[in-house]
């Protein structure tokens, strides 16, 4: 069990005219099986909000995502608007989507895959 699998998600901290400063954080070494049952609720929740279109559904499961990602996946080490502040608009949904996806079905992104070989 020594070669655990980890993810990891970039959020930027700071913006100052075109530089953006990000900071990385990593999954905690061990996540318990049971946070894959809740990840799997989720799974469902999304799939199922793309098809049908309830109104007020989509902030709602936008803020199960966000709480998910920051407290069960992340363990805290960031808050829940650190995570929204952090995420650039246009691929938010994408990277929620795919930390939900990491704990349900262990996907790791190519992004991810290659940060964990430079860090190791």
């Amino acid at each position: 069990m020594a070669n655990l699998k980890r993810n990891r998600i970039e959020l930027v901290k700071e913006v100052n005219g075109e530089e953006v400063i990000t900071e990385n954080f990593l999954t905690p070494v061990f996540i318990p099986f049971g946070v894959v049952y809740e990840a799997m609720d989720l799974k469902d929740e999304i799939e199922e909000s793309t098809k049908t279109e309830e109104k007020g559904k989509d902030k709602e499961l936008m803020d199960k995502m966000v709480l998910f990602v920051a407290d069960r996946i992340y363990n805290g080490q960031f808050t829940k608007e650190e995570l929204i502040n952090g995420l650039h608009a246009p691929n938010a949904m994408q990277e929620l989507q795919e930390q939900v996806a990491f704990v349900a079905n262990g996907q790791q992104t190519d992004a991810t895959k290659k940060f964990l070989e430079k860090k190791n």
